[in-house]
């Protein structure tokens, strides 16, 4: 029978069942099952590439007093309903939405920013003051996958809640470009202002204007939302509406006094701060809270202009999803996308060579070694160690402590076992050297991570 036993999967047992002799059950070939399109497996080497970037994002953050914050991968499909906005690309094609057994709509995360100020107002933290979060971790939207665009995709960004004024709007753009730039990533910032309540309601009157008299001209999407929301048109990636999306009237046209007064602050701080810009008056962003500041960071690299990192301020959506009227701006950016950039333009570091790989000749030598890699492994060094448990030679062990990137070998064998010593190698300069193995464990492990400490760092970074 097949079942659980401690949480593993049970083997078939052949014997006597009921008195009677079990049937040899015969194993079928079954086909693999593969990951769902779209979505990608982690796997070493690329998730060491992963966790340096991963660590350098917290390490900026911080820097600017952000602080993480981690919400559940699904919530009601109502939070994005009124967060995101119904006519948005995302709530009308791509959300993976689902009814629970209590027979409750929910969503898993599309986007980060709805949760977030969920969050926010859910555990009262705007009574300490104004906030300043950061996320990292996945998000789900059903679109055709394409390079670093994938069903389950991973995003880093940052909200900061309470600052009306532009100086927030250009701290969050600093932030951003602070993490590219540490990358050695050359992006093009792109700002853009799409006023609030005030005006953007004559700005919605002069796009229907624009482009009502072409309605049959336009893409089926276009066309549905001209009568709802003409400023998602500006949006569209469809060829029969660029067009007419570039003749279209520029919000920068009909701006408020208010709005316009706070994007040539913008313009003006970003200056004094030495970040380069370009005003682009077509960018609006697909989510329909969006107020005043909008601005993304494109590349080049992946072939057409491309996105690495977007975002703006978003006055209203906290009211929106009931709470006080309070100001906030973030951004986000795709982890996926801005790691193939990287690759591509050969910013990715080489993963420095670390650790220990353990290499035993002979069972007797595997079990003496054991506890010496326990000690290795319990030192406040945190120094990788790895062993290989299986009777393999020499040079196939030598082979897999390359492939786990490791910086020295410990060699271990009968000649080592009989004068109680051991070997330790160089993997990046090959120079070795023969240890005491006199002693307890912790003593000997002290030698070999002395002598491992000694060698300083590897391909440009510390060991």
């Amino acid at each position: 029978m097949l079942g659980a036993i401690g949480g593993h999967a049970a083997p078939i047992l052949l014997g006597a069942i009921g008195g009677h002799a079990a049937p040899i059950l015969k194993k079928e070939a079954m086909d693999k099952i593969a990951a769902p399109r779209g979505t990608a497996d982690l796997i070493p080497p690329e998730s060491a590439r992963w966790q340096d970037l991963e660590a350098r994002l917290r390490v900026v953050a911080r820097r600017f007093g952000y602080g993480e914050i981690r919400t559940p991968l699904f919530e009601s499909t109502e939070l994005f309903v009124r967060g995101v906005g119904e006519t948005t690309d995302i709530v009308e094609k791509e959300m993976y939405t689902f009814e629970d057994k209590g027979g409750r709509r929910m969503t898993l995360r599309p986007e980060w920013t709805a949760p977030v100020v969920r969050a926010v107002l859910e555990h009262n933290l705007l009574a300490n003051g104004p906030q300043r979060l950061y996320y990292l971790g996945p998000i789900f939207r059903y679109e055709r996958p394409q390079a670093g665009r994938y069903r389950q995709s991973h995003q880093f960004g940052v909200e900061c809640f309470g600052f009306e004024g532009p100086e927030a709007d250009v701290e969050v753009i600093s932030l951003a470009s602070d993490v590219i730039g540490s990358c050695g990533l050359e992006v093009t910032l792109s700002i853009n202002s799409i006023g609030d309540e005030v005006c953007r309601p004559r700005y919605r009157e002069a796009l229907f204007a624009h482009f009502a008299p072409h309605k049959d001209a336009l893409s089926p999407d276009s066309q549905r939302r001209l009568e709802r929301n003409p400023l998602r048109i500006l949006d569209s990636k469809a060829p029969q509406d660029r067009a007419l999306v570039e003749s279209a009237p520029t919000m920068l046209d009909v701006l408020c006094e208010p709005c316009a007064a706070h994007f040539a602050r913008v313009r003006h701080l970003l200056d004094a701060i030495g970040v380069a810009y370009v005003v682009d008056p077509r960018i609006v962003r697909g989510l329909d809270y969006y107020t005043r500041t909008v601005f993304e960071f494109q590349s080049s690299d992946l072939g057409a202009q491309a996105t690495v990192c977007a975002g703006g301020r978003y006055d209203g959506l906290i009211a929106a999803l009931g709470g006080p009227p309070t100001p906030g701006v973030g951004f986000a950016l795709g982890i996926e996308r801005f790691l193939m950039i990287v690759e591509r333009r050969g910013s990715a570091a080489a993963l420095p060579q670390a650790g220990i790989a353990v290499i035993t000749l002979g069972a007797a030598a595997r079990e003496r070694v054991v506890p010496l890699v326990a000690a290795l492994r319990r030192s406040s060094d945190g120094v990788p160690v790895t062993i290989d448990y299986n009777d393999a030679k020499i040079a196939a062990q030598f082979k897999r402590a390359e492939r786990a990137n490791a910086r020295v070998a410990l060699i271990l064998g009968d000649d080592e076992l009989a004068s109680q010593t051991i070997v330790v190698r160089d993997l990046v300069t090959r120079v070795q050297d023969t240890l005491e193995a006199r002693g307890d464990d912790a003593a000997i492990a002290e030698r070999v991570l002395a002598w491992y400490r000694a060698l300083g760092p590897a391909n440009g970074a510390a060991a």
